[in-house]
């Protein structure tokens, strides 16, 4: 048998020395005490094999692997002609080569050398790597493919230095074409986009749609949605806005015609349609960010503020959780730049129900904290610190 006839070996036997290789991964990892060996259960079904032939196959792939200096075969001391009762692995790498592969510390070896630099720009890949030296996929994705979060990497340079230059909108396939010569690439990119954008692996995938309006990208063009009894100006004119919300391209909204009681941004469609009905005619602001907003939202949010006189109170109304603070920090952090100071709405864990109420793991706790900090809700993060809960803003 050479390395040539892999594709004829001995179904049972190339299923026991994955077996093999599989533990020598998990013992590599950390995750697994007991070193790589195959003994009892784990030579059973061969030992109960009925066919002298089907044995001899079997242990003529295993001879081959010992002879490649794979594994090492143990046979009863008593009767050495008996059947295998031990085999233990001697070198990984001899073995991933036996069965068509390389071993899976290698894979990540590589994955390593792939990303450790784009981690300087993505700190989160760190956490990637961590994870797959652990034996876990971060949203499917393992080693083996490394090169999609590069080119998802690549995806954001892209887009911000668009943004850069002011283009804001761009449909997703001509950017992908233009990237990849591929225009579908950059979708099938997204969970590595969704991770690198929100810097947690750990956090719950978001729709497609809201990822990639981060970037400026989309499959089709989305409208702003805008409520209340306000006089917006927009290319064409001043208009007040229809009953109970309008929906309008950002880009032709260019200002406020007279200034708000206050402006309130809500995260999430069900919760701002709410709103709209019940508070349309009244001289309040509202806006919906679609979960973090794209950047041609961003504009016309940013022209919208810069008309309003500063200390006019300006709202924010997102879920309780990571994603709804992240979002929070960024409005805070921009509306800053114009004089405003972003207030919470009802984003205090005491505005939750206690039956709306789930507990939060640590890591998520500690990252709500760090993103009500920098959104300067300094009290907020102190309440969240001790609660550690989430809730959805629909409750």
């Amino acid at each position: 048998m050479s390395s040539s006839d892999q594709v004829e070996m001995h179904p049972l036997a190339r299923k026991a020395l994955e077996r093999l290789l599989k533990s020598a991964d998990r013992y590599d990892a950390g995750v697994a005490a007991r070193r790589p060996v195959l003994t009892g259960s784990s030579l059973s079904e061969y030992g109960k094999l009925r066919s002298l032939k089907a044995k001899e196959d079997f242990e003529a792939v295993m001879a081959y692997a010992q002879a490649e200096g794979a594994v090492e075969l143990r046979r009863p001391r008593m009767d050495p002609q008996g059947l295998i009762e031990r085999i233990e692995l001697l070198d990984v790498v001899k073995l991933a080569s036996l069965l068509g592969g390389v071993p899976y510390a290698t894979k990540v070896k590589a994955a390593r050398q792939a990303l450790i630099q784009r981690s300087v720009e993505h700190p989160v890949l760190l956490d990637v790597l961590s994870s797959w030296e652990r034996l876990k996929k971060v949203r499917g994705v393992g080693p083996d493919n490394a090169a999609n979060w590069v080119m998802a990497c690549d995806v954001i340079g892209y887009c911000q230095n668009q943004i850069g230059l002011g283009v804001t909108e761009t449909p997703v396939r001509d950017a992908s074409a233009r990237l990849f010569k591929d225009s579908k690439r950059v979708e099938s990119l997204l969970p590595c986009l969704d991770v690198l954008l929100s810097g947690n692996v750990e956090e719950d995938a978001r729709p497609e749609a809201e990822v990639l309006q981060e970037l400026g990208l989309y499959r089709e063009q989305q409208p702003s949605r805008l409520a209340g009894n306000i006089v917006v100006r927009r290319e064409r004119g001043a208009f007040p806005l229809d009953r109970p919300y309008c929906a309008l391209p950002p880009s032709t909204v260019l200002g406020i015609e007279f200034t708000p009681s206050q402006v309130l941004t809500i995260e999430n469609q069900t919760t701002f349609h709410g709103w709209a009905r019940q508070h349309c005619d009244s001289n309040m602001l509202c806006i919906y960010t679609a979960g973090m907003p794209s950047p041609a939202w961003l504009a016309m949010y940013l022209r919208l503020l810069s008309g309003i006189p500063v200390g006019t109170p300006v709202f924010h109304w997102g879920d309780v959780d990571e994603g709804g603070f992240r979002i929070a920090a960024f409005l805070s952090r921009h509306a800053s730049e114009l004089g405003h100071a972003l207030l919470p709405w009802k984003m205090r864990p005491v505005d939750v129900p206690e039956s709306l109420r789930r507990a939060a793991p640590t890591c998520t706790v500690e990252r709500m904290v760090k993103y009500a900090t920098e959104a300067g809700w300094i009290d907020v993060a102190r309440e969240l610190a001790e609660a550690k809960l989430i809730a959805e803003q629909e409750g």
